[in-house]
């Protein structure tokens, strides 16, 4: 940690907080503390609201997390993403998700471009018969090549759906299963979903996928496989023909990869526009976190709220609450997203870190979370910051009444925690002051939902930056995977308990 940092972080821990109550006698704080991301013009026009008021951030925090940008270089190593420089330094490459939604390096851009064409022919092809009829994709892959498509899947294709789509990550045999007995074989294709075409738990899956074909009578089992990958040469040695290989960069990571090709199974289920506008609302946040500077950048400002609750209030897990059905797979997104981008000890040079790194995250879907974890968080002893996501306008067509009960849950739960209860029985006594922040969305479309996930990437990328850390690698993964292979190979002598467990579960001798 050079000087200034130092000097930036000493200046924020003597700040002397003040409670909400006391914050909101301030006029101007709504103000201060809320911005709106915005997109398209006219008719057309859509946003987020992003009300930050709530939490403990006052004109003095944010003054000194500015410094502490500063400090850290935030203008520089933003300049260095956008840019496609080599800021994923421990693997030595470039990160380059923004590049898919058409914002970063020109070569990159250009790139993603034609692998996009690539994608949308076979995408139109498939929808318009030329490989027959499919009306089943089962989408194989595990971390971000399946987390984000089932995301975007399951929040977009409820109200239309092309080619119903199935998610398997897990390894367990129940989840492929499943999908099985969801799928009519004749009209079913698989897509693999591996950066390398190595990982272990996809391609056993995958192998499972072809088998289940064959013996349900399809002649050619692999001429259903499309393939999404960065390594096209592997997919096509597995017997992949090369018109079905759709191939991404190297610099685009897992757990940022559903702008590339690993976005194929969402423009199969809700069409290439869909796709297009879930990239055009996360290319319009880019271009606001590339573009805006201080505390007016929203991504950069969630974060000066995360640090300021991480590392000076010392609060181990973040919450986050959709209060939308169709993003009740967000916090699981959120979860990889923030943990294992954000999750390290050391710093990008391989020193100490200095301080707390990523918190927990997690969260549900509001109104069911009010009546299971929501006890905790009004009278629990932990102090837990909590986002709140909403949108506007109701994604059912049923009485009114159903939103406006959900919105007015969603809003009062955020009133609730800052403003507490005094009671004369201790039982119902609520302190009160607990932070929350919200995220109202006009309507929950594809461009909405590209916008908020690009929004939690920067912000993402925001903290990693004042905490000096490299976000873009995981090694943390890759441990537990090592043992897992020396395991089965049969090699190797453990501590007594996993000897006992392997013994017991008769994977050994």
């Amino acid at each position: 940690m050079n000087d200034a940092v130092a000097g930036a972080w000493r200046k924020l821990e003597s700040h002397q907080s003040k409670t909400l109550a006391e914050l909101f006698a301030d006029e101007g704080r709504l103000e201060l503390l809320s911005g709106r991301l915005e997109w398209g013009s006219g008719d057309f026009a859509a946003g987020i609201q992003c009300d930050w008021s709530k939490t403990h951030l006052d004109a003095d925090l944010i003054a000194g997390f500015e410094q502490l940008a500063d400090a850290s270089g935030f203008t520089e190593r933003r300049s260095a993403l956008f840019a496609g420089e080599r800021i994923n330094n421990t693997e030595n490459r470039a990160a380059e998700h923004t590049a898919q939604r058409g914002v970063g390096k020109d070569s990159s851009v250009e790139e993603a471009s034609a692998l996009h064409l690539r994608m949308k022919m076979l995408v139109e092809a498939i929808h318009e018969g030329v490989l027959g009829e499919v009306n089943h994709l089962i989408h194989i892959g595990i971390g971000g090549s399946a987390l984000g498509p089932a995301l975007a899947v399951d929040a977009l294709s409820r109200d239309l759906s092309l080619v119903d789509v199935h998610v398997v990550s897990n390894i367990d045999g129940v989840a492929l299963e499943s999908a099985f007995n969801a799928c009519d074989p004749a009209t079913t294709m698989v897509a693999i979903a591996s950066k390398t075409f190595t990982t272990i738990e996809t391609m056993t899956n995958a192998e499972s996928a072809l088998k289940w074909l064959a013996e349900s009578g399809v002649s050619d089992p692999v001429g259903r496989v499309v393939a999404l990958t960065a390594n096209p040469d592997a997919a096509v040695d597995w017997g992949v023909d090369e018109t079905r290989v759709l191939p991404f960069p190297e610099t685009v990571g897992g757990r940022y990869s559903l702008w590339s090709s690993i976005g194929f199974p969402v423009a199969l289920s809700v069409g290439w526009d869909e796709f297009d506008q879930m990239l055009a609302g996360a290319a319009a946040v880019d271009m606001h976190f590339r573009d805006t500077n201080g505390a007016a950048n929203l991504p950069l400002r969630a974060a000066f709220a995360d640090q300021y609750y991480t590392r000076l209030r010392g609060c181990q897990t973040r919450a986050v609450f959709a209060y939308d059905e169709r993003l009740g797979l967000f916090p699981d997104y959120l979860q990889q997203l923030e943990m294992e981008s954000n999750g390290k000890s050391v710093t990008a040079a391989g020193e100490p870190v200095s301080g707390a790194t990523a918190p927990v995250t997690w969260g549900g879907v509001g109104t069911d979370a009010q009546h299971a974890v929501f006890q905790l968080l009004h009278q629990g002893t932990h102090l837990i910051p909590v986002d709140f996501i909403a949108s506007i306008a109701p994604g059912d067509d049923l009485e009114p009444a159903h939103h406006r009960i959900l919105l007015t849950n969603c809003f009062a739960q955020g009133a609730a925690l800052m403003a507490g209860q005094t009671s004369d029985d201790p039982a119902r006594n609520f302190p009160g002051d607990r932070p929350s922040a919200t995220m109202l969305c006009d309507d929950l479309d594809a461009a909405t939902l590209g916008a908020l996930i690009a929004f939690h990437e920067h912000r993402t990328f925001a903290n990693a930056v004042l905490m000096g850390i490299n976000p873009f690698d995981q090694f943390g993964v890759e441990l537990g995977k090592a043992i897992a292979k020396r395991i089965e190979a049969g090699g190797g002598e453990f501590d007594a308990s996993t000897n006992a467990l392997l013994g017991a579960s008769g994977l050994t001798d």
